[in-house]
């Protein structure tokens, strides 16, 4: 069954007046009209397209590439069949393996040796760990064998010179290797890094890295990158749900989301002066049922925990006082999937009411989609991806399980700053989460992220490359 694009919602009256307001005053960091942009681009933006998590952290910046447009290192125009062929065997064990997790045995015995081989190694005892892995070995003989060459020289031919940003460490190494002669950055989308991160000889090194947190800084500098060359900017979120320095779009639906995550006023009751101190008052309403994103990864990892959430929301989701968003992404197949699956749970009647599936043909759309219906979105339902960082933006996360040492260091750095909580058993979620609520839990998480959390990345990493 084809499944079409799911319109989201329009915002509030009171918000979209907002945004208009908003848009006018030209909050996007880019002060250049679109037609000067493209005359002068500013820098390349390149990610890879094998997962979601290094294409959502570039799309931010995109205002910064030539057109808006962000190359993707293992899918460009005449990318030679060697370079395509080292991506796509990567993506497809990455992939393959996360989905076999579940398979008893062998699937558990594959996906630990794949995450072995990106382990972060405990930071205590402090210690030098600039020694480079067997990972960062097997990426250099590929350079060696011209791994990359292709892209660095037709970026270099097009606009030489200007700065060189990726989202991607592999992609960095190709510039630094091949001599692209402009500045080169990194951004880092993890809370906490492996050694895999920092080039072969990171002392050397001319990369600057875009870090999202202090305990990055801190592992940069363990692998032997000077402290000169690490720029604390925090994650680049999207601009379109935080407006400019002020924040006024994100405050505007924090406001109306606290409503909705403290029903019974203990968390306004015990922090008033708090919340009027960063938020003002708040409305009386927030015009809505409370709103949960469940978050699929680009593999479809975890997509029939999804399915038991709704089976335990179902009455809820009946008499209108929950609305579920399943954001599927790029996949048709995954979208069917959960079609399939409501029709048997008997809310077929939901669709597009109650139940919102993000489903877009596109990266850029999908993205486009998911970050307008995030500023609807109450509770962030997700494994400690990239989205961790997300918090930031007034949205308590409600950690699924981690797939991976990377993940399990982002949920880490998640609970230790009070930005959300681990889910309980979801075939109970009609249960627990609203005792959360009731308790004021994920209000509570919701404040904590927006008030220490980072919002303004993408705006720092664009300073610097105004510099």
């Amino acid at each position: 069954m084809a499944v079409k694009n799911i319109s989201v919602r329009r915002p509030r009256s009171k918000a979209v007046k907002k945004e208009k307001i908003l848009k006018d005053k030209k909050t996007l960091p880019d002060k250049q009209p679109d037609a000067e942009r493209k005359k002068s681009p500013r820098s390349w933006v390149i990610d890879v397209n094998m997962g979601y998590g290094h294409q959502r952290t570039a799309y931010p910046l995109r205002f910064l590439a030539p057109g808006e447009k962000v190359v993707s290192a293992n899918d460009y125009d005449g990318i030679p069949d060697g370079d395509k062929i080292i991506w796509e065997s990567s993506r497809k064990v990455y992939e393959f393996i996360s989905r076999l997790k579940g398979v008893p045995v062998i699937g558990g015995f594959c996906f630990l040796t794949m995450d072995y081989l990106q382990k972060i190694l405990s930071y205590y005892p402090k210690r030098d760990l600039s020694e480079s892995n067997f990972s960062v070995d097997q990426v250099y003989r590929l350079l060696k064998g011209g791994w990359g060459r292709d892209l660095v020289s037709k970026l270099t031919k097009k606009h030489p010179g200007i700065p060189f940003i990726t989202t991607f460490f592999n992609v960095a190494f190709m510039a630094e290797f091949f001599g692209y002669p402009g500045d080169i950055y990194c951004v880092i989308c993890d809370a906490d890094i492996a050694r895999a991160w920092a080039p072969l000889n990171p002392y050397m090194t001319r990369i600057k890295y875009f870090a999202p947190n202090q305990r990055v800084v801190q592992r940069l500098e363990s692998y032997g990158v000077n402290r000169s060359n690490i720029i604390l900017t925090g994650y680049p979120l999207p601009v379109e749900n935080i407006g400019g320095e002020k924040m006024e779009i994100l405050k505007e639906d924090l406001r109306y989301r606290l409503l909705n995550l403290d029903p019974d006023g203990r968390y306004q009751e015990n922090y008033k002066a708090l919340v009027e101190n960063h938020l003002g008052q708040l409305p009386r309403q927030s015009g809505r049922p409370l709103t949960i994103m469940f978050s699929v990864g680009g593999a479809g990892a975890q997509k029939e925990m999804g399915v038991e959430i709704l089976k335990s929301l179902k009455e809820k989701i009946i008499f209108g006082s929950v609305k579920m968003i399943l954001s599927v992404g790029v996949r048709e197949s995954i979208s069917e999937y959960f079609v399939e699956e409501i029709k048997k749970i008997g809310l077929e009647n939901e669709l597009e009411r109650n139940i919102e599936i993000i489903f877009r043909r596109s990266v850029p759309e999908y993205f486009d989609g998911f970050n307008k219906a995030l500023r609807e979105t109450d509770i962030l339902w997700t494994k400690p991806s990239e989205l961790s960082f997300y918090s930031a933006l007034g949205l308590p996360i409600i950690i699924a399980p981690p797939i991976g040492s990377q993940e399990n260091f982002n949920q880490r750095w998640i609970l230790k700053s009070g930005f959300g909580i681990n889910q309980e058993n979801p075939a109970y979620t009609s249960q627990w989460l609203f005792d959360w609520l009731s308790q004021g839990y994920l209000a509570e998480a919701a404040m904590q992220a927006f008030i220490e959390g980072e919002q303004l990345g993408a705006l720092r990493i664009n300073k610097e490359i105004e510099k």
